[in-house]
Formats: structure tokens, C-alpha cells, sequence
């Protein structure tokens, strides 16, 4: 095999490997925003929480003893 030869495969091995990074490349794009996407929806339901929770705490009395069903314990 001649050097012309040896390096014109080289060369296509190069394109097919720099090809198949390009897939891998915008699999993992595509992977990262389908990330981003999910920890901006999980962030949203956790403030959408907290601010049920502090609802739910501002209704609980802050003064006297805590009652169980009706009774001052």
C-alpha cells in the first residue's frame, strides 16, 4: 500500500470518526436540554410547595396550647 493510499484512509477513517461525534454530540445537546427542562419544572413545583407549606403554616395559631381533637392537651 502506498503512502497516497495509507493516508487517504486515514482520512476516512478521520470523517467517519468526526461524523459519529457529531451524532453523539447533539444526542447528549438534546439529552441536556430534556435536563434542563425537568430541574426547571422540578424548581417550579418545589416553589409552588413551599408556598402551599407557608400557607399552611401562617393558618396554624401561633398562641396557646396545641389542641388534638378539640381537647386543650
Amino acid at each position: 500500500m502506498s503512502k497516497l493510499d495509507e493516508l487517504a484512509e486515514r482520512v476516512e477513517r478521520l470523517v467517519l470518526r468526526h461524523e459519529e461525534l457529531k451524532r453523539t454530540n447533539a444526542l447528549l445537546e438534546q439529552q441536556l436540554h430534556a435536563v434542563g427542562q425537568e430541574r426547571d419544572s422540578l424548581r417550579a413545583r418545589l416553589a409552588a410547595a413551599r408556598s402551599r407549606i407557608d400557607a399552611l403554616l401562617e393558618r396554624i395559631p401561633a398562641d396557646g396550647p396545641a389542641t388534638i381533637g378539640g381537647d386543650k392537651a
